[in-house]
């Protein structure tokens, strides 16, 4: 049934591949709201079709292309979700899968979303906004090209950097990634979820492992150096119960509504790669003991997150120096919001839901006549969490 002209709910419609849970989730809290549909277009029917039409009326939610085999085959030229190499040949067709799309009251900028699925721009946005990031050689106005394992080794004598993350521009969920540190006498070694095989190509793989021969990181590089890379200062995490920690934060319509911890025995934090959710309770205690305001931990990741005012959600990585005082952030995702089981801190005006449910309301806020709408204060409560 089609609604009535009376209707002024939103309709919503998202751009996702049916399967993936995040697509599933947000469908859900669409339902859940008592709102139509949402109507779901996917992936491949974009690709295929060179494109796709939305009503004006209709709110379009960009989510993930996922790990789809077809899909895949269309944006990285292999029909193998597991492999790692082509990340810019992804990002150059799936900006122009954006691009593609007409109509409809868009929650996600595509300009935005090419930054960020950019990390080289990303970063120097965020340095432009005073956001504290680690320091980069390939970001910024004098950013240096990487062309290979040899470029790395000259940036890290040139810049000191006897440590640091060695990461696919264009890459997420840690595909890719390295964390190279220098152990002594000249020898290095690298932290990595990639599976290099005796023919050269790369997989991703949910077992973290070490290279301790730099002719293996060197040929990793080297593959990936193509695609585009980007190079951070390894800043130092601070530590719960003996595991290196950081948060993942996310933040909807500029109000950061969840938190959570993730703690992990290795550099790699991320929850697929054997990282597990840690306390937040006491990450916040830790900080406050510090000198810390939790306040201003939430202020820094809005702060982030204002970088991108055209996009309802983001999900921002923050790495708690050793100690807790500090911090910086060292990611902005797009498609950062997959916290299952996780609802909102208290006084985000997200309490009791989840990240899918927090972006329904808040597009509901807005949608509400002026004097209705609910008034935004940047989230200064300084209040616990709920349980992580």
């Amino acid at each position: 049934m089609s609604p009535s002209a009376s209707d002024t709910r939103p309709r919503f419609a998202v751009v996702g591949n049916p399967e993936n849970r995040r697509v599933t989730l947000f469908a859900e809290a669409v339902r859940a709201a008592g709102l139509p549909g949402p109507r779901i277009v996917s992936w491949q029917e974009i690709l295929r079709d060179g494109g796709a039409d939305f009503a004006a009326e209709e709110t379009v939610r960009i989510d993930s292309p996922g790990e789809n085999p077809e899909v895949d085959l269309l944006l990285r030229g292999t029909p193998d979700p597991t492999r790692v190499e082509g990340s810019a040949r992804w990002y150059t067709h799936f900006m122009a899968a954006l691009r593609s799309l007409r109509g409809g009251i868009r929650l996600d900028d595509p300009h935005e979303v090419a930054v960020l699925f950019d990390k080289r721009r990303c970063h120097a946005v965020l340095t432009a906004a005073g956001v504290p990031v680690p320091a980069s050689p390939t970001s910024g106005p004098r950013a240096a090209a990487v062309r290979g394992w040899d470029d790395v080794r000259t940036l890290m004598r040139e810049h000191r950097m006897p440590r640091l993350f060695v990461k696919p521009a264009h890459g997420s969920s840690a595909s890719g990634v390295l964390a190279v540190e220098s152990a002594g006498a000249g020898r290095i070694r690298a932290t990595t979820s990639v599976e290099l095989v005796p023919d050269g190509r790369l997989f991703n793989s949910l077992k973290v492992r070490r290279y301790e021969r730099e002719q293996d990181i060197a040929a990793i590089v080297d593959a990936l150096a193509p695609d585009g890379l980007h190079l951070e200062r390894w800043l130092p995490k601070a530590s719960q119960r003996g595991r290196a920690a950081d948060l993942r934060v996310v933040v909807v319509d500029g109000r950061a509504t969840h938190a959570v911890v993730r703690t992990s025995s290795s550099p790699l934090t991320n929850l697929h790669l054997g990282g597990s959710r840690g306390d937040l309770d006491e990450a916040r205690q830790a900080l406050e003991a510090a000198g810390a305001r939790w306040s201003d931990v939430l202020a820094v990741c809005e702060q982030a997150a204002a970088c991108f005012p055209r996009t309802l959600c983001v999900g921002v990585d923050l790495l708690p120096a050793v100690g807790w005082r500090r911090a910086a952030v060292g990611e902005v995702n797009a498609f950062g919001d997959l916290l299952p089981r996780l609802t909102g801190l208290p006084g985000s005006q997200a309490e009791g839901l989840d990240t899918y449910a927090a972006q329904v309301a808040a597009v509901l806020r807005r949608s509400l006549p002026a004097g209705q709408a609910a008034s935004h204060h940047p989230h200064r409560t300084g209040t616990s969490h709920v349980s992580a």
